[in-house]
């Protein structure tokens, strides 16, 4: 028996695909792999559904869903850290809670994102100042070339701004064919009271830098459950939380990476647009031996410096507002922001795909500037 994947995504689109899998173990994920890919047939996992846009028309092929759950605390940290083995399919805010409430730091600022751990280095998924490769250990992962199972060090996994080489990037088939069947982490071991923030970008989205600067306790500082709590609230006010009563959170988060381009690129958009560097700017020297210098002094060659800019920036300066839709559509912006597309009831995959080449063609016509879709498609195309 499948089910439709509309029932299995937080976008809710997406017909039941021609065969379905329920893996609740290890050894039933890589059974079940080896079995599709001996097969030949047309295969994908699912995990929460929270980053796919599954097509109208059934797909047809296998769906693997993982049903694994569970963590556990395993020795091998270096001393003041804990050392957490995940399970792939574990949901992620609940292991976030859970962390939280055992005074281990390093994803508290990653609440409130939905999907399950073995995501979770497949984007490198993070938020506020805080990012998947700052924690991650290694994975344990199965290859479909190999059809081998390995532990794969985070070093080895190309992990960059919400990609890795597992992900599927729109149009491209990923650097490496593998499904991940669990994940370990080494967590700082800080407690449960109040302590310093030194990251800057987690201090200005908690407020500490500004009207709110005296936190918690009225110094300043923040512990691991407040900043759950507020991060909780933050993006509960961008309907990035799921809740069944609010229908911006019907979406697959983000629809649009923020473009990473060259920064003279940037230099050209409007002074209004965020942005932020991608690397430090890094003096370079030439060492020249003296017995073979001919006076000349070679210019140092250099890759242009990258800058990342704000989608959400790019959409609304194009002239597409919070809630924006295309007539007659049930698919809209999110009222409370632009880079979010959400399904206000009913919406179909076309429908999506529909709004989302809008707002790729208008702020390419306006700003020169391709966006590339977060969510891995399935039967869709833009």
């Amino acid at each position: 028996m499948t089910i439709p994947l509309g029932e299995l995504t937080t976008m809710r689109v997406g017909a039941a695909p021609e065969r379905m899998v329920d893996a609740a173990t290890r050894d039933e994920i890589v059974s079940a792999l080896r079995d599709v890919w001996s097969s030949g047939d047309a295969w994908f996992v699912l995990g929460g559904g929270s980053n796919l846009l599954a097509g109208d028309e059934p797909f047809d092929g296998t769906v693997i869903r993982l049903l694994t759950t569970g963590f556990e605390p395993v020795s091998g940290a270096p001393e003041g850290f804990q050392r957490v083995r995940i399970e792939a399919g574990q949901n992620w805010d609940a292991f976030v809670a859970w962390s939280v409430e055992s005074g281990l730091a390093g994803v508290e600022a990653m609440s409130g994102i939905p999907g399950t751990a073995g995501a979770a280095p497949i984007q490198n998924v993070g938020a506020y100042g805080q990012e998947i490769v700052q924690t991650l250990i290694s994975v344990d992962l199965i290859d479909e070339d190999t059809h081998e199972v390995s532990e794969v060090a985070a070093a080895d996994l190309g992990l960059g701004p919400r990609t890795s080489d597992l992900k599927h990037h729109y149009g491209e088939a990923p650097a490496r064919s593998a499904v991940i069947l669990g994940i370990t982490l080494d967590l700082a071991r800080v407690g449960t009271a109040p302590r310093e923030i030194s990251d800057a970008r987690l201090r200005q989205a908690l407020g500490l830098d500004g009207a709110r600067s005296a936190g918690e306790d009225g110094t300043g500082r923040a512990s691991l459950s407040w900043i759950r709590r507020t991060v909780l609230e933050i993006r509960g006010s961008k309907g990035m939380v799921l809740d069944p009563s609010d229908p911006d959170s019907t979406s697959a988060g983000s629809f649009f990476n923020n473009p990473i381009i060259p920064e003279h690129a940037a230099r050209a958009l409007p002074s209004g647009c965020p942005r932020w560097p991608m690397e430090p700017v890094i003096d370079q020297e030439q060492i020249i031996p003296l017995d073979s210098w001919d006076g000349q002094i070679q210019p140092v060659s250099s890759a242009p410096r990258m800058v990342k800019v704000s989608a959400a920036w790019l959409i609304e300066q194009a002239g597409l507002t919070k809630g924006f839709g295309l007539p007659g559509s049930r698919a809209t912006l999110s009222t409370k922001h632009t880079l979010a597309i959400t399904n206000r009831g009913g919406a179909t995959a076309d429908e999506v795909a529909a709004l989302a080449r809008f707002v790729r063609s208008r702020v390419a016509s306006e700003y020169g500037i391709e966006l590339n879709p977060e969510p891995v498609f399935v039967g869709v195309e833009l």
